[in-house]
């Protein structure tokens, strides 16, 4: 993991505002396919919303390289640490 990587990981923690849903989303795909790879699990059944949310979004960044991936994360932190603060 980059240093970059990991910093982001924690400011995203610390933002003065909780992001939006879909923002959120793209956040937890981008750091299961970076610390995981590619999806891995079956996807949740009908009746777990969250569960398939996360499934859906760590799904989409299928085929994308752990390197990228951390390279993206550190990237959209960027953007919603300018929209949101610190």
């Amino acid at each position: 993991m980059t240093e970059s990587f990991k910093k982001a990981v924690e400011e995203v923690k610390v933002l003065k505002q909780r992001p939006n849903y879909d923002e959120i989303g793209v956040l937890y795909g981008l750091y299961k396919q970076a610390t995981v790879g590619d999806i891995n699990i079956e996807c949740p059944g009908i009746f777990d919303l969250a569960g398939r949310g996360k499934w859906n979004a760590w799904d989409k960044k299928k085929g994308l390289g752990k390197d990228e991936a951390m390279t993206a994360y550190v990237e959209v932190v960027e953007k919603l640490k300018a929209k949101y603060g610190i």
